[in-house]
């Protein structure tokens, strides 16, 4: 080994120990006659000191020329600081060099290698692996390398069997657009880069393989945001001969396991919601939970007074901000322009003051104190409180109300990253009707079993057909989500003719697992956990960008390795590819 020791880990029991150490130099500061160079490395910080006079004159003029991030091999003596730095860990101790080598000059960065850096994010995603120096990078990297072995150690615990499944795979037309890769064997076709191992995972079940699980990468090529990649890695698990219950209590031992080990926190036993009342309460299927502020509908009891965009709205719903009676004009504005936003799209808000004056609102003319009143026992409004109220259609509005919900949230500061409210989500529609195409899709995935009590209405009343499917969902994100699959083949011919696919089409891109069906499938299901998103929970942000070693910016670009790049004409021509000209 070229060093001894880290710079991490001397401490001043090693005092009088002669050592090696190699790293990256963080700062110099030159007195004069004594010179400080901090060298580091991922372990940590270790202080080197020269005096003109006792060091070599070589390692002194050395120590004057070094640079930021210059790499240097040093070997001196640990001695005790007089100087402590209670804030390092090695801050007891420094190295008394003997020895000063420059392994390796560097430029100076184009930004500055600290916790809170000078650089922005494209520069620094320009130079991710300077980046990946800074602590709060490497961090998140060693928080992610221990939760993944967490992970495993768990389900090794509770007998699952790791098994990787291929990145080259068959394309199908359910979900996001897949990422496609030519065949230069079989001239015209693709490969799809897998969007996650669904069929693959459940062919395993027909294997017998009853506990499956892989942490693994997924492609979709899909618009980014804060919380999603065009490549991405999650927890991939699927198991035989189990109901809903089995998977819902598998994985929230396993995630109260992450939270304890990771953490040091106890989640205790989770909340579980329907789908149906998670939108009603909270206008999300991801609610946030660890505030209340929940919807009241006041429909029936603001119509007929003569306001018509109460009288012409579908539903009529409100939430109280506790505390915000005293809002001034200028807030309330705020709040009006926030659900006039394109992305929310309301026209306006109403909104009640209860102070000591009384109920004051935006619509006074248009109701009395005494309804107003009613407005404020229903919503549980008391002095102080302020009511804010939407209207328009349902779905719309409560989506609507549900982003000025958080919103409202996150100004009042229940939105805590320090605090965790788990929850399940279950019973989700099995399907949704889209317009455009006037025809239903999987709001899941097409292998998504329906609810036993509900197989009969497939062909009567889709619509109406909930799904034994079930979302993990922690502080408004959605960290999971799996079904109980359909494991017979009858049912699964009559899923996909429910969502327009003609025998040959279903035979066509699922026959592989329809052919598996016939020899035995077992009852079973899973469940697929984002491993990004859970790591930016536990770290407590919402990106996940700063969790991935090499991420992509938002345009889904590699700006680090200029990719995604043009190819070389041969290459192309070895597929049979050509560009058109634009």
């Amino acid at each position: 080994m070229l060093r001894t020791h880290t710079c991490g880990e001397l401490r001043i029991a090693d005092v009088n120990k002669t050592v090696t150490l190699c790293g990256w130099v963080q700062r110099t500061r030159d007195k004069g006659k004594l010179i400080w160079v901090d060298l580091r490395d991922r372990y940590g910080i270790t202080q080197l000191m020269l005096e003109e006079g006792v060091n070599k004159d070589t390692d002194i003029e050395t120590a004057r020329h070094l640079g930021r991030e210059f790499v240097v091999s040093v070997t001196g003596t640990v001695r005790e600081r007089e100087s402590k730095n209670p804030n390092l860990p090695t801050g007891e101790v420094e190295i008394d060099v003997q020895q000063l080598d420059v392994v390796n000059a560097a430029q100076t960065p184009p930004f500055t290698i600290e916790d809170e850096s000078d650089g922005g994010d494209e520069l620094r995603m320009k130079y991710r692996y300077l980046d990946l120096r800074r602590n709060p990078v490497k961090n998140n990297l060693i928080q992610r390398h221990r939760v993944g072995l967490e992970v495993r150690k768990y389900l090794d615990s509770q007998g699952f069997l790791e098994v990787e499944t291929p990145f080259l795979v068959k394309s199908t037309p359910e979900g996001a657009r897949d990422f496609v890769v030519p065949s230069r064997m079989n001239s015209g076709e693709f490969y799809a880069l897998p969007q996650s191992p669904q069929t693959l995972k459940q062919l395993l079940m027909v294997s017998g393989f009853d506990r499956y699980f892989q942490i693994v990468k997924c492609f979709r090529d899909e618009d980014l945001r804060a919380d999603r990649q065009p490549e991405f890695t999650q927890i991939d698990c699927e198991m035989s001969f189990v109901t809903q219950e089995d998977v819902l209590q598998t994985f929230e031992a396993m995630t109260n396991h992450l939270f304890k080990t990771v953490k040091g926190i106890e989640l205790g036993k989770w909340q579980r919601m329907t789908f149906a009342d998670a939108m009603r309460h909270y206008g999300s299927d991801k609610p946030d939970a660890r505030f209340g502020m929940t919807f009241v509908e006041l429909t029936d009891m603001v119509k007929d007074k003569g306001f018509s965009v109460f009288d012409n709205a579908e539903i009529v719903i409100g939430i109280t901000a506790k505390g915000c009676g005293e809002y001034t004009r200028k807030q309330l504005d705020e709040l009006t322009d926030f659900v006039k936003r394109p992305q929310i799209g309301m026209s306006g808000l109403i909104y009640a003051r209860y102070n000591e004056e009384g109920i004051k609102s935006s619509v006074d003319k248009f109701f009395t104190p005494e309804d107003l009143s009613r407005w404020a026992e229903t919503l549980d409004a008391q002095k102080g409180d302020l009511m804010l109220i939407l209207c328009g259609e349902t779905v719309k509005t409560r989506k609507a109300l549900g982003e000025l919900r958080l919103e409202m949230g996150k100004r009042l500061g229940l939105r805590n990253p320090n605090t965790y409210s788990p929850l399940w989500v279950v019973d989700f529609p099995l399907l949704e009707w889209d317009e455009e195409t006037q025809r239903y899709y999987a709001m899941h995935h097409p292998f998504t079993s329906p609810k036993p009590e509900d197989v009969a209405l497939l062909e009567s009343n889709p619509k109406a057909v909930r799904a034994n499917a079930y979302d993990m969902v922690i502080n408004g994100v959605e960290i999971g989500g799996g079904s109980i699959r359909i494991h017979d083949k009858s049912l699964q011919q009559k899923m996909f003719a429910v969502l327009g696919f003609s025998p040959e089409e279903a035979l066509q891109q699922f026959g592989f697992l329809m052919n598996a069906f016939e020899y035995g499938a077992p009852p079973h299901g899973g469940i697929a956990l984002g491993f990004d998103r859970l790591n930016a929970m536990f770290g407590g942000q919402d990106s996940i960008r700063d969790f991935i070693a090499f991420p992509k910016n938002n345009a889904g670009r590699d700006t680090m390795l200029d990719a995604p790049s043009t190819i070389a004409a041969t290459q192309l021509d070895e597929l049979c590819l050509s560009l058109k000209n634009k």
